[in-house]
């Protein structure tokens, strides 16, 4: 279920729009929403964007630090993605420990971009096996009114594509006060997305509003990237109690290609 409460009148009168194929803002079900990307909204962070889809507004920063690789990956650099999900977005959210929702976007956002291959990790090694290059991607939603996760993900995979490496001091130390022109190792044509089908009935929407989202019963992300001229999907997670029907995993999937083509093109003129 959703994590909100919502009157059963509410819910009716949604279920019966989504049948007709209506929504409030006009849009057909798997119309995707307005995106826009600005860059450099932090002077502190070494990347950054913020992000809005309708009306939802999330920020994201880059930090970079130096580390030591994780055990499994001694040749690779690290990544850790997190987020702070503030009541000034949305009265769903509440000052405290992070509650499902506040774990699982990051998850969901650290997947969509491990996956991809976006990353060049071993050019991420300062010394193998001793020091690397550790990736914070943190994701602040200004605004929630629904596609939070959906969001997010841009949001990070934007301020990624715009940080640059901080400089090294003579010690080996960073001197984050002096910025290079070395720009993150990334793969130049891999743009991560993610795509969260929402159901409230039998019918599918993508881009909820924060109404929309409420009503809904199931949810379900993928992450996908284009890689060699092929769609690939590289992550999916299912949320909530109902089911999918295997017709409705069919139809999300035959219609992925022409929304990762569509998102793509709304952001190129954005995206660096």
């Amino acid at each position: 279920m959703s994590t909100m409460d919502v009157s059963n009148l509410t819910k009716d009168f949604l279920k019966k729009m989504f049948s007709e194929g209506k929504r409030f803002d006009g849009r057909g079900l798997m119309d995707l929403n307005d995106v826009t990307i600005e860059y450099g909204v932090s002077n502190k962070a070494e990347g950054s964007a913020r992000v809005k889809i309708g009306k939802t507004e999330v920020i994201a920063g880059v930090k970079l630090a130096l580390g030591e690789p994780y055990p499994d990956s001694p040749d690779a650099g690290n990544l850790v993605v997190s987020g702070d999900l503030l009541p000034l977005a949305s009265p769903r959210f509440e000052l405290g420990p992070p509650g499902f929702l506040g774990i699982e976007i990051p998850r969901l956002v650290d997947r969509v971009v491990r996956e991809s291959g976006m990353i060049e990790w071993e050019k991420l090694v300062i010394k193998p096996k001793e020091k690397v290059w550790t990736i914070y991607v943190d994701a602040y939603p200004l605004n929630d009114d629904g596609s939070l996760t959906d969001a997010a993900s841009i949001a990070c995979v934007a301020a990624l594509r715009d940080a640059t490496l901080p400089a090294l001091d003579k010690e080996g130390k960073i001197d984050y006060e002096k910025k290079t022109k070395d720009k993150l190792p990334l793969a130049k044509d891999i743009i991560p997305l993610s795509f969260t089908f929402y159901k409230l009935g039998d019918k599918l929407l993508l881009h909820p509003t924060r109404e929309e989202e409420e009503t809904c019963d199931s949810k379900i992300t993928f992450g996908l990237s284009m890689w060699n001229g092929k769609l690939m999907v590289n992550s999916c997670q299912k949320g909530w109690e109902t089911t999918f029907t295997l017709d409705e995993i069919k139809q999300m999937l035959d219609i992925l290609p022409e929304k990762y083509e569509e998102l793509s093109k709304k952001l190129n003129k954005h995206l660096k």
